[in-house]
């Protein structure tokens, strides 16, 4: 009777020995979700077997470039030549690397690979593998992910010249782990060609270009990881000259006094300017001073001509004339006799000093200049 007790026993230690033998390793447990760490973190990943005791348990690193990882076909990821690290194998560790360690825990079977001072270079996916056969393996994965602060890159817009009532396309492309969120502004958050004062995408698209278009756009490349990234871009705006005068269209002046004829010409590209009277380009000399204009960043010229002394030849008609290879304008100032100084657009101590006139009053002065502007007339 005891032999067969012993037998029945020793029958099921047997029996429930060789199925354990014949159960297929598996993970249990692997560590989720994905992994995201900044530069410089500490991270764990847990790896948890069943019936594993004589395969080799592996942690490998497949490098984020490989084909298959960017398909997300983690199983065919070798196939597609990518070629695994090794970094472990059991509670041993294989890569030598002071940052990379081990743990083992026997009770619950759990391989736990550890990573300090996480470097952009450890970005990847880590695989679990129990290693059953030649041809056969059991696999989970985990991914890590290593923050970056947004970068715009290099081929991204720079600057943009463009005619007026052209379309044009303002592109930024920007890196970044998350991936980064892309929005435009103008310069002191003037409106955009689009409407509002943000927009949000990497392609800023205006259809129709006007000049009040032009000016410094920006891109702003955001994660929340460190500081957003920005990129000034200049758009330029080509457009035909529009002419402007200053003060008025008709200027008088009395006789002897100087008299200065403004305008104000805003065009892109920057325009050659000539002042022309009785269909003749005036120039530096004893009767005028021609200043050609500045031009400002805002595409904005002043120019103006100085007559240093105003006689009847020089009345009538001056014309401020603009041209650019997109077109040209222009503006008439009639220059008129007055009796008394205009002080406005003349400089009134310019006229004759006491030694010409013989008086030292500038009232005298001018009543003399009246009446014999007054006298000229009834001779006439």
């Amino acid at each position: 009777m005891a032999f067969q007790v012993n037998g029945l026993v020793l029958w099921t230690v047997t029996f429930f020995a060789l199925v354990n033998t014949q159960r297929t390793p598996t993970i249990s447990y692997i560590t989720t979700p994905d992994i995201v760490t900044k530069i410089g973190g500490a991270i764990e990943m847990d790896c948890s077997v069943l019936y594993a005791t004589e395969y080799p348990v592996l942690w490998v690193k497949l490098p984020q470039d490989c084909k298959g990882i960017r398909n997300g076909d983690y199983r065919n990821a070798e196939a597609e030549s990518c070629t695994p690290i090794p970094l472990s194998s059991g509670s041993a560790l294989i890569v030598r690397d002071n940052r990379f360690s081990m743990r083992y825990d026997t009770a619950s079977s759990t391989f736990t690979l550890q990573i300090k001072d996480v470097q952009i270079t450890d970005e990847a996916v880590y695989q679990c593998q129990i290693i059953v056969g030649i041809n056969n393996k059991v696999t989970k994965h985990i991914s890590l992910t290593v923050s970056q602060p947004p970068v715009i890159a290099d081929n991204s817009t720079r600057a943009v010249v463009v005619q007026e009532n052209a379309p044009a396309e303002l592109i930024c492309h920007a890196v970044g782990s998350p991936p980064p969120r892309v929005s435009w502004r103008r310069e002191n958050n003037a409106i955009l060609p689009t409407g509002g004062i943000q927009y949000r995408g990497n392609v800023l698209k205006i259809h129709s270009v006007k000049k009040e278009d032009r000016g410094t756009y920006y891109c702003v490349a955001d994660n929340d990881v460190g500081k957003p990234a920005r990129r000034n871009v200049a758009v330029e705006v080509e457009f035909p000259p529009t002419v402007r005068v200053a003060h008025s269209n008709q200027v008088s002046q009395a006789f002897g006094y100087s008299v200065e004829l403004v305008c104000h010409i805003e065009a892109y590209p920057p325009p050659s300017i000539i002042w022309v009277h009785d269909d003749i380009q005036l120039a530096n000399n004893q009767y005028y001073a021609v200043d050609g204009g500045y031009t400002t960043t805002d595409d904005f010229t002043e120019t103006s001509v100085k007559i240093k002394s105003l006689g009847v030849r020089q009345l009538g008609s001056y014309f401020c004339r603009a041209q650019n290879k997109l077109g040209s304008g222009e503006q008439e100032i009639v220059l008129e006799q007055s009796y008394t100084p205009n002080c406005v657009i003349g400089i009134c101590d310019d006229y004759t000093s006491t030694a010409t006139t013989g008086y030292s009053s500038p009232s005298l002065r001018v009543a003399i200049l009246g009446l014999s502007a007054l006298f000229l007339m009834i001779l006439e």
